[in-house]
């Protein structure tokens, strides 16, 4: 992120969180897809990834590692057996559901992965088995890769997960219940506080940068919510190449915005950039409507969980 795509963006998050000290709703089940009933798959199944291969996945896995697609993971009662990690930072917005699952380095080195000894590899994109890293991988387990389309589309790519899993249904069903609280939202959002347009912006190595439009939380908030989208958050997007663009104090004092969500990656070491007196002029802040956010929630990932933790905050902190 500087330029980010999804895998980038939870990557930069975690990295950048790391170097500053450190950057759901309903129950789910964390059974370790041990459940041996009738929805399980009862043989293995040959399916064709993103880059041709013809992977043969095993019925009913449960050593898995899936990096950077945990949200689908647990969405969908799959409980891996490794989890992404850099320095000082992983997803903590999963703590309760991975919270006992091991860490291993966010570029899965060979050794490590195979001390896991996993049924399955389930890698988010191709740059992660660049070179000759797949027939590596795939030496120690059936690897699957997803495409680029369902890698920046997560509604795509947790479909794309729940078929890897023989999950279509549930997929299916995760993402119906994903849209009625969305749905509820907005019109809840349309009744109380109809027309007020809202930003996301993080904050982390004394830098801000200001989600994108059309993607992660801004997906969630113009999108799924139906929320406004300030003139500067147009602007931005425009040249935007990822998830989040870098962003000028002096250009988010234009911002229109009547809400303004904060995930503050720098509050332990002062955050800094907000004692500016460009800061208080924004004016969203000078109202009183900064909402301000911490770096272990889901606003700087994408799933259902991710998104749903993203909806409650929304109505937490407008509706009231």
């Amino acid at each position: 992120m500087f330029a980010l795509n999804k895998k980038n963006l939870l990557l930069t998050a975690a990295l950048s969180s790391s170097l500053a000290l450190f950057a759901c709703s309903g129950d789910t089940d964390q059974s370790n897809n041990q459940d041996k009933g009738p929805q399980q798959e009862t043989q293995d199944r040959v399916l064709t990834d993103a880059l041709g291969n013809e992977v043969t996945i095993p019925a009913n896995p449960e050593r898995v590692i899936a990096t950077y697609l945990e949200d689908h993971l647990v969405a969908l009662d799959i409980k891996p057996v490794a989890q992404w990690s850099v320095a000082n930072g992983k997803q903590e917005y999963l703590s309760e559901y991975l919270e006992d699952v091991p860490e291993i380095a966010h570029d899965l080195p060979l050794e490590a992965v195979t001390s896991f000894k996993p049924d399955v590899l389930i890698m988010d994109s191709a740059g992660m088995v660049e070179g000759s890293k797949y027939n590596q991988y795939s030496k120690i387990a059936p690897t699957y890769v997803i495409g680029t389309e369902e890698n920046n589309d997560w509604r795509e790519e947790l479909s794309q997960v729940g078929k890897i899993f023989g999950k279509e249904a549930e997929a299916d069903k995760v993402l119906s219940d994903y849209d009625a609280k969305a749905g509820k939202a907005k019109k809840q959002l349309q009744e109380s506080h109809k027309g007020e347009s809202v930003a996301a912006i993080w904050l982390v190595n004394n830098s801000l940068f200001m989600v994108s439009e059309n993607l992660s939380a801004g997906a969630v908030l113009y999108g799924d919510l139906g929320m406004p989208v300030p003139k500067v958050v147009k602007e931005v997007s425009a040249s935007a190449t990822g998830n989040w663009s870098a962003v000028s104090l002096e250009k988010l004092a234009e911002l229109d915005a009547d809400h303004l969500f904060l995930i503050n990656s720098d509050k332990e070491t002062g955050s800094e950039m907000l004692k500016d007196p460009l800061w208080a002029n924004i004016p969203a802040v000078k109202n009183g409507n900064l909402h301000e956010y911490t770096r272990d929630t889901g606003w700087l990932y994408t799933g259902t969980i991710a998104n749903s933790q993203i909806i409650d905050d929304v109505l937490e902190s407008i509706v009231k």
